[in-house]
């Protein structure tokens, strides 16, 4: 995970999802689940949500395809915890279906809007994603939590991250590419000094002669 600079909501949000959403909680200023699931006005920015992100998932850090979940609005407050942001852009995070899942209404995941630069890191070639030393406790503690409950290390999320180094080793992609499309394997592999072919030794993978 890397920090993720929060975007401007669009100018017509007010009007098709925090108005309408204010009005139904203006009459139901507790509501169930249920209820709420039966008003999903947030789902109308999910397109703009896709756009405003550039469709790269904030918790996995890789673009979401938009055949592929894409629709996906993550509340990072939990609305079964404050319904009052259940219909606020602010609220709102691009993650893919698989890891809005395993989020959930838990709140001991980072944010990704605030998470400070440097807090995790990729291993390579196992492409496991690890916390960084020299953390304050605190930080530390979040970021094993946050590695946990997304299981940012489960075979999918590794196969997930190696669907992208490879075919940069193998010089199918290029760099800008990787950055668009998969920012932290972008970031890692500049920080980590591992262009080619460094990182096509580390990972064993190599183009085609």
């Amino acid at each position: 995970m890397i920090r993720v600079q929060q975007q401007p909501e669009p100018t017509d949000f007010g009007d098709r999802v925090r108005e309408p959403g204010r009005r139904f909680l203006a009459l139901n200023p507790h509501p169930s689940a249920r209820a709420l699931a039966a008003r999903p006005y947030w789902r109308r920015a999910a397109k703009q949500l896709h756009h405003a992100y550039e469709g790269i998932c904030a918790y996995t850090c890789h673009w979401i395809a938009i055949d592929t979940g894409w629709r996906t609005v993550e509340h990072f407050v939990p609305k079964s915890v404050d319904s009052d942001l259940a219909y606020e852009w602010s609220n709102f995070r691009l993650v893919c279906g698989r890891l809005n899942s395993r989020k959930g209404s838990h709140r001991d995941v980072l944010d990704p809007f605030v998470i400070h630069s440097g807090v995790f890191f990729i291993e390579f070639p196992t492409l496991l994603i690890k916390r960084s030393a020299g953390l304050s406790s605190d930080i530390d503690a979040r970021a094993q939590n946050t590695i946990d409950r997304l299981r940012l290390n489960d075979e999918t999320c590794i196969n997930a991250r190696l669907a992208w180094v490879r075919p940069y080793c193998a010089g199918d992609i290029g760099l800008q590419y990787l950055r668009s499309h998969a920012p932290f394997i972008h970031q890692e592999i500049q920080r980590q000094d591992l262009l080619p072919p460094r990182i096509c030794d580390r990972m064993g993978i190599w183009p085609d002669p």
